[in-house]
């Protein structure tokens, strides 16, 4: 988990002061993870530390005025089920707190006191080797890094399945969408923030401008649009990409992108049909299925990136 500073800034801006809860520190069960956290205003809030309960009273408390480190024990205190304990940490930010937060890591004690060396060791480590660390509570100091948008995912198509997945996909963590379709009238009129609307009269023309390393969802309302898109692509390089289709779609575009020159070993890194077709296809479950699969593939990445460490 990581300190969604863009979050916090656009709740400041909109509430004035806001309360972020945290959790700091987990003992056995716990509905969520070290990291989650939650903001809190008089009148509102957005994200969870896991609901129930816990989110309830950490609400309350907030809102009370409450700060600093709280622990709780999930079965005697809060009648969960979870059987743990966790400690959260409730601080209050304005405008001129959080113009004060610009590190990639923001380190800062709960309860006072000299910056200990095994939080040097960590800030140390994260600015001389590059790696960022996990959220986590040392010696009466939260460390968590600042979350930034490390996946850059292209949807090509506004059509159902496209709003869908841009619904679905927005609120995952780390994800940094742009949304390319023909014509501004094929976006909805309410886009979710964060996500980039690009209407491009050949989107096809826009391949060359995204990242190599970005992942892309193919899904416009032309089979032939789809088969240029997947031809550039196939020439411009991508970590992922996927075409939403049906088998005899994908056999078809197999073998007119053999004939555009594209060797089998190079085709088959698009993958075609995306998400779960066992669900169905209705654009919401196309989209939830999308979603599953961009979980498990961050998943292993994160597997592969901590045996390499």
């Amino acid at each position: 988990m990581a300190f969604d500073l863009d979050a916090l800034r656009a709740a400041v801006a909109a509430h004035g002061r806001v309360a972020r809860v945290v959790i700091a520190a987990v003992r056995g069960s716990s509905p969520r993870e070290v990291g989650a956290a939650m903001l809190v205003w008089d009148g509102g809030q957005s994200g969870t530390i896991g609901g129930g309960a816990l989110e309830y009273a950490a609400a309350r408390r907030a809102l009370e005025g409450a700060v600093g480190l709280s622990h709780h024990a999930l079965g005697p205190e809060m009648g969960q089920c979870c059987g743990g304990a966790v400690s959260l940490l409730t601080e209050v930010y304005d405008a001129e707190v959080v113009t004060r937060l610009e590190d990639e890591v923001i380190a800062r004690p709960v309860s006072g006191g000299a910056m200990p060396l095994a939080v040097k060791r960590v800030l140390a480590e994260a600015r001389g080797q590059g790696r960022r660390p996990e959220a986590q509570l040392v010696e009466g100091w939260m460390i968590e890094p600042v979350a930034l948008p490390a996946r850059s995912l292209w949807i090509w198509g506004a059509g159902h399945v496209g709003r869908a997945l841009v619904d679905v996909m927005t609120p995952l963590p780390d994800m940094a969408i742009t949304w390319v379709d023909t014509a501004p009238e094929r976006f909805p009129e309410a886009v979710p923030e964060g996500v980039t609307v690009v209407p491009a009269a050949n989107p096809a023309d826009l391949v060359r401008h995204a990242p190599r390393g970005a992942e892309h969802l193919v899904l416009t309302f032309s089979h032939a649009l789809d088969l240029e898109l997947c031809h550039r692509l196939l020439e411009h390089d991508f970590a992922f990409a996927g075409l939403i289709g049906s088998a005899t779609k994908w056999a078809r575009f197999r073998s007119r992108l053999a004939a555009l020159g594209h060797p089998p070993e190079r085709i088959a890194r698009i993958t075609c049909p995306i998400g779960a077709p066992e669900l169905g296809k209705h654009p919401q479950t196309i989209a939830v299925g999308v979603a599953a699969q961009f979980l498990r593939r961050a998943q292993r990445a994160k597997k592969e990136e901590d045996l390499s460490a």
